[in-house]
C-alpha cells in the first residue's frame, strides 16, 4: 500500500511539474495590439524631441533678426502678429513647446500665405492686392533686412514640420485668439499712421469700425473666427495630439 501511494504522488508531481513548465514556456504569437501599442507609447516621448540643430538654428537666426529688425523699424514693429509668431516659434522650438508651436502654426499658416500673395502680386501686376507688404519694396531698407521677411515663406513649412514630429496641441486656438486680443490692444497705442495689424483700419475697405473697443472686437473675432478656427479645425483632424499625421 505505501509504495502503491508513493507511487501515485510521484506520478501527481510530475504532472504538476509538467503543466507549470508548458505555462512557463507559453508565449502568445504573434503579439497583441495592445502589447505594441504600449511598446509605441513609451517610445514616443523621446521619438517626439525635436533635433538640437533645429534649436540652435532658430537660435543663430533670431540672433540675426531681432537686432536687424529692431534697429530698422524699432521695438514697436514687434507687435506685428507675423513678428510675434516669428519670435515665439523660435521660443517654442528651444523649450520644445508643443502648445506654443502650435498656436503659432495656426496664427502663420493663412496669414503668411496672404503675405506672400500679396508680395508676389505687387511684383506681377505692379500694385498691392491686399497690403501690408509695402516694405518689401522700400529701397530705403538694406536689401538683406528686408530679404530676412522671407521668414513669411518657409515659416509655415517649418511649423507644419513641426506639427508631423510632435502632435499638435488642441489648445492653440485659444491661446493664439488671446494673443491676437493682446497685440491689438497693444497696437492701438503705437503710431495710427502706421496702422499696425490693420488696429487702426481694416485691410479691405481702408476704414475703421466703430470706436477703438468695437473695432478691436471686429478684428479680433475676424482673426479667430475666419482665420485661426478654420485652421485649427483642420489641424485637429490631420494631426495626431501625440505625434505625427492621422493614417
Amino acid at each position: 500500500m505505501t509504495g502503491l501511494f508513493n507511487f501515485q504522488l510521484l506520478t501527481f508531481n510530475c504532472s504538476q511539474l509538467s503543466t507549470l513548465n508548458s505555462r512557463r514556456c507559453t508565449v502568445a504569437w504573434p503579439p497583441s495590439v495592445n502589447a505594441a501599442t504600449s511598446s509605441t507609447a513609451a517610445q514616443s516621448p523621446r521619438a517626439r524631441q525635436l533635433p538640437n540643430w533645429v534649436r540652435w538654428a532658430a537660435l543663430v537666426w533670431f540672433l540675426v533678426w531681432f537686432p536687424a529688425y529692431w534697429h530698422t523699424w524699432g521695438s514697436a514693429n514687434f507687435l506685428q502678429l507675423c513678428d510675434v509668431a516669428a519670435l515665439l516659434t523660435c521660443v517654442g522650438l528651444w523649450t520644445r513647446s508643443r502648445l506654443l508651436l502650435s498656436s503659432q502654426a495656426v496664427s502663420t499658416v493663412l496669414v503668411s500665405l496672404a503675405w506672400t500673395l500679396d508680395a508676389v502680386w505687387r511684383m506681377v501686376v505692379g500694385h498691392h492686392l491686399i497690403g501690408g507688404t509695402e516694405y518689401m519694396f522700400d529701397s530705403r531698407v538694406a536689401l538683406w533686412i528686408r530679404l530676412l521677411s522671407l521668414f513669411h515663406v518657409f515659416l509655415p513649412v517649418l511649423l507644419l514640420w513641426v506639427l508631423w514630429r510632435m502632435g499638435y496641441g488642441r489648445r492653440a486656438w485659444a491661446l493664439q485668439s488671446a494673443i491676437a486680443l493682446a497685440a491689438f490692444i497693444a497696437c492701438r497705442f503705437t503710431n495710427p499712421a502706421k496702422n499696425m495689424n490693420f488696429a487702426f483700419r481694416d485691410p479691405f475697405f481702408h476704414r475703421a469700425w466703430g470706436p477703438a473697443p468695437a473695432h478691436v472686437a471686429l478684428s479680433v473675432a475676424f482673426m479667430a473666427i475666419v482665420v485661426y478656427l478654420p485652421t485649427h479645425l483642420v489641424f485637429s483632424r490631420v494631426f495626431r495630439s501625440g505625434r505625427g499625421l492621422k493614417i
